[in-house]
């Protein structure tokens, strides 16, 4: 027998199913927000897993198509690979939960949601945040939640709670927080350059309202919750870490891990750590996998002395203050043919963007539950080669990590790209990480903003990104914020607080946590380290090397000229089977853009790209397409082509798919026997435009365009004062 818990979130009925479906499931729920569905499991494996040292947590958020009622696309009529929309979705469900299981669980844990139905208004990603919430919280899964998510959005200076889809299409910020009663877990966000004090609004108007579910969700616990299994703990032998670190001593860690130069730093602690377990692996040869246990020692002890230096001494490990940032270095125009090039360096982390403009029949298409997202004009992609750490493994393509990093910086650059009626192309910027020492994500943001200027591409704003780290005491109120953090800070530390803007205001968020969330104050102190930060990025570094956009695109680049008609006259330019639209691509240069021919992309809007390397082939193009859709002027001179000889004339075509009659009479001044002694298929004919008839149908003459044409012309005779001539000397029309 199924029960069931209903509250409202923002104005819409929530409610949760349990009981239901899924009963193996060590905790399952059904959420059911609007007409959106999603279910939520979690289970646990009885043993953990052996020989690792981290806690193995999986989260998936599956997309079926048939919860928006259509069938996927390809061969394979079934779903395949996760869309980067759900990658980005199960991160969301990963990162608030991940520092609330226990340190030393080695159990493995899955937590899966799946869209069974999804109504447009009601996001299914908060609906399934919440959901996986909720199955932990009622299993026997040990779990220090629960966390709740929800949306905020911004609609003519109103903050609103889970807008709805109309709402969140004219929202200035897109913000989802994840809380538990008392702290903020997680933070993501893209804005439209919304000042701090408006973002740190929203923050607390979330966790408010996170409050509220996260005590719904206590009421179901209360009802549906199981007792707690116990787990076999993972935790370092006392006596194996007390022998490592009176081995290592305080001093000799703190020298090790004491470089500016990372390399220098490893090589410290990898001799360290020969040396420990070469010296006391004998001690301990009763106990199994000890060189495993030594390991974990070493690396207990390097964390503890790290973040001692950092809280206690007020000493980072490359020499820093708390607020300095490392050594920063903007260069653009690296490569010679690309469109956009640059390349942004912060100590040893340095990341290249390259950036590379398209026709929009290049943009990508999408194929998953938003109905109102169809394709993707601009595309931020992100690689993180194992060369970029000095390591050895296969390139086995972008992971979750890899595509949530390109969805950030992406997220960033949104707002300051200009409006496709502006600048008619599809982007795409990759970051290649060639070095990595902490924040390359930020780092990409700033070498996309770079490579973007440099490309010709008219930024409203150039955009910056840094990351603030946290290291944390005893009590909330113990606690240091450490700009531009490193790798080595980043591991051991306790939050990722990444932030990017401009130099009016924030354009994306995102907050990664260690511990078990983030007092206001902490927030607001870090939004304020950031803009500081931002601030001094793009005056000492960025803008030197470019502060503007330049005014024209690389010489490499396709040019693109837009067109705006009536969409219901579409087919008169491409004409049947594309008849039309091919010959004017025939006659402007070809298909092949690198060899000075163009291509055409129409949409149904009515919007007609020309695209190409060759201007004049551009430009002739439009011109053939604004002859095919104008009315021309009688009197006007055309320049055409011979397509079909009759007996009575010859038909010339002005442009694809437009022409008319040049009767036999007014080919010549003198007078034509047969219209083959005058021209063939395919001559180029110069006519006039003497007349449309009612039918709309265009009447030419060559003659009239020959100089000198209308002084031969016999003097035109008075009409008669007599009565009129009804003889037998009427000609008929000539047409």
């Amino acid at each position: 027998m199924h029960r069931t818990y209903e509250m409202t979130l923002g104005t819409s009925p929530f409610k949760v199913e349990v009981g239901r479906v899924a009963e193996q499931a060590d905790g399952a729920c059904v959420i059911h927000y609007g007409e959106t569905v999603v279910l939520c499991t979690a289970t646990m494996s009885e043993k953990p897993r052996a020989g690792i040292d981290f806690f193995p947590l999986s989260c998936d958020y599956e997309e079926r198509l048939y919860a928006v009622g259509k069938i996927p696309g390809g061969f394979i009529k079934r779903e395949g690979r996760p869309t980067e929309k759900a990658v980005l979705a199960s991160r969301l469900i990963d990162r608030p939960i991940r520092p609330l299981f226990p340190d030393n669980m080695r159990n493995d844990v899955a937590v899966v949601a799946t869209v069974w139905c999804c109504d447009q208004t009601h996001a299914p990603e908060v609906a399934a945040m919440i959901g996986a919430n909720i199955a932990l919280a009622i299993s026997d899964i040990p779990f220090n939640g629960p966390v709740s998510s929800v949306n905020i959005g911004l609609v003519d200076g109103q903050l609103i709670v889970c807008p709805n889809e109309e709402q969140r299409e004219a929202s200035q910020l897109h913000l989802t927080v994840s809380s538990t009663k008392h702290k903020v877990m997680m933070i993501e966000a893209g804005a439209n350059e919304v000042d701090e004090a408006t973002m740190m609004k929203a923050i607390e108007l979330a966790h408010d309202e996170n409050v509220r579910i996260v005590e719904f969700i206590e009421s179901i616990v209360a009802k549906e919750g199981k007792p707690k299994k116990s787990f076999e703990s993972m935790e370092i032998p006392a006596e194996i870490y007390s022998a490592v670190t009176n081995f290592i001593g305080s001093q000799r860690m703190e020298e090790a891990v004491f470089f500016e130069i990372k390399q220098m730093r490893d090589e410290a602690l990898s001799l360290i750590k020969e040396e420990t377990k070469e010296a006391l692996a004998p001690q301990f040869e009763d106990v199994s996998d000890i060189e495993g246990w030594i390991g974990q020692a070493i690396y207990k002890f390097e964390k503890e002395t790290v973040r001692k230096m950092i809280l206690v001494d007020g000493k980072r490990p490359d020499g820093r203050t708390a607020n300095q940032l490392r050594n920063l270095h903007s260069s653009v125009d690296i490569l010679p043919r690309t469109h956009g090039s640059a390349i942004f360096s912060r100590g040893q982390t340095q990341v290249m963007t390259v950036t590379t403009l398209s026709s929009m029949s290049d943009v990508q298409r999408l194929d998953g539950l938003d109905l109102g997202e169809e394709q993707k004009r601009y595309m931020h992609h992100y690689n993180f080669p194992s060369y970029s750490v000095g390591e050895t493994r296969p390139n086995r393509g972008p992971g979750r990590r890899e595509i949530g990093h390109g969805a950030l910086a992406e997220k960033a650059l949104l707002p300051v790209l200009p409006d496709v009626e502006d600048f008619p192309y599809a982007i795409r910027t990759v970051s290649e990480v060639v070095s990595s020492n902490g924040s390359t994500s930020q780092a990409a943001v700033c070498g996309s903003s770079l490579s973007l200027m440099a490309a010709g591409v008219p930024l409203k704003k150039p955009v910056a990104g840094i990351s603030v780290g946290l290291v944390t005491g005893a009590t909330d109120d113990e606690y240091i914020l450490i700009d531009d953090i490193q790798g080595i800070e980043d591991f051991f530390g306790d939050m990722d607080f990444k932030v990017a803007g401009t130099d009016a205001g924030i354009t994306a968020i995102q907050l990664d946590m260690k511990i078990e969330g983030l007092t206001h104050e902490i927030i607001k102190a870090s939004l304020d380290h950031c803009r500081k930060t931002r601030l001094e990025i793009l005056e000492n570094s960025m803008n030197p090397a470019i502060s503007t956009p330049r005014p024209q695109i690389s010489k490499y680049a396709p040019k693109i000229v837009m067109i705006q008609i009536d969409p219901e006259r579409m087919g008169e330019v491409i004409g049947p089977k594309g008849k039309v639209i091919h010959q004017i691509i025939d006659e402007c240069g070809g298909s092949k853009r690198e060899l000075g021919g163009i291509s055409i992309d129409t949409m149904d809007d009515g919007k007609i790209y020309v695209v190409g390397t060759n201007m004049d082939n551009i430009q002739k193009a439009v011109a053939m397409i604004n002859l095919i859709l104008e009315t021309p002027e009688v009197g006007a001179v055309f320049k055409g082509k011979v397509v079909r000889l009759m007996s009575f004339g010859a038909f010339v075509e002005i442009a694809p798919g437009k022409d008319g009659l040049c009767h036999i009479s007014q080919l010549a001044v003198e007078r034509v026997n047969a219209v083959e002694d005058v021209v063939k298929v395919g001559d180029e004919l110069a006519v006039r435009l003497i007349e449309i008839d009612d039918t709309g149908r265009l009447n030419f003459s060559h003659k009239a365009t020959i100089p000198g044409y209308e002084d031969s012309k016999p003097p035109a005779k008075k009409p008669s004062s007599g009565p009129p001539n009804r003889g037998g000397d009427r000609r008929p029309p000539r047409r």
